[in-house]
């Protein structure tokens, strides 16, 4: 039976492994990690087969890309956040047989994304503006699933790829992914807190996990999942979706648990 949590740790290559294709989180069906850099240290990626995205979670790097295989780097395109409480999202997104380069000029960390594809889409630096946040909820459930929400990328801007990939901030003891909801395609969140003691609770179906910095929840499809961070803790979340192949997932696809739908309308 495949797992369903995680509290991965750096490695000695700096290196914080999240899923994998195979193992215990194959079910995701994306190789997920945190590659963590010192200043001056550059780090490549290039994957025949299979799409990459990087995000940067916090530090001061230049991107590079490839836009044809074998063809010269095309940057630097420059990003720089103070971690990732800043609500300024700076991602790089490539095919099959593009490369990614990035050159650490501060201590940074970034997250890498991929995903088996062999579909050929245009490499894409996405800036803070391309990815816009948005404030869901705001007052109904007793305003305390207000968070802040953005999607760097998914099947309406990407329709090639294969993942999605977004972000939220929870406020300090608030919900998000509430009302319960559940989609098919399984989906990955990566966790972090604005203090290193800060934690929440992640409910994967009937199981609760206690969510921590840099830990995961592994959400098999179908199972509701909802989230919330403890009082006095920022939560900060990385949201990871793999499509099916025959049914990728769409914004329309939220299906929330008909037991609380009543809620939409209750005066709390």
């Amino acid at each position: 039976m495949s797992k369903v949590f995680g509290y991965p740790e750096y490695d000695d290559n700096n290196v914080m492994q999240i899923t994998e294709y195979e193992g215990d989180y194959a079910d995701m069906m994306m190789d997920i990690f945190v590659k963590k850099l010192n200043a001056g240290e550059e780090f490549e990626i290039c994957r025949e087969g299979e799409e990459v995205a990087a995000l940067l979670l916090g530090g001061d790097i230049d991107f590079f890309y490839t836009s044809n295989p074998g063809a010269d780097f095309e940057g630097p395109f420059s990003a720089k956040r103070k971690d990732v409480f800043e609500k300024a999202s700076w991602a790089v997104h490539v095919c099959s047989g593009r490369a990614i380069k990035i050159v650490a000029k501060a201590e940074s960390e970034v997250l890498i994304q991929a995903t088996h594809n062999d579909k050929e889409f245009e490499s894409k630096f996405y800036v803070p503006e391309d990815s816009p946040w948005s404030n869901g909820y705001p007052g109904k459930f007793g305003d305390v699933a207000n968070r802040w929400v953005n999607t760097i990328f998914d099947y309406e801007h990407k329709p090639e790829s294969n993942m999605v990939l977004g972000e939220i901030l929870n406020k300090p003891g608030n919900w998000s992914g509430y009302l319960p909801h559940a989609h098919p395609q399984p989906e990955v969140y990566f966790f972090r807190f604005d203090r290193p003691e800060g934690f929440g609770a992640s409910f994967v179906g009937d199981d609760v996990y206690k969510s921590v910095n840099n830990s995961f929840s592994a959400i098999p499809g179908g199972k509701l999942h909802p989230q919330s961070a403890a009082p006095g803790y920022q939560m900060w979340t990385c949201w990871m979706i793999r499509h099916f192949d025959d049914k990728p997932w769409l914004q329309t696809d939220r299906c929330e648990d008909e037991r609380y739908t009543w809620l939409h309308n209750a005066k709390i």
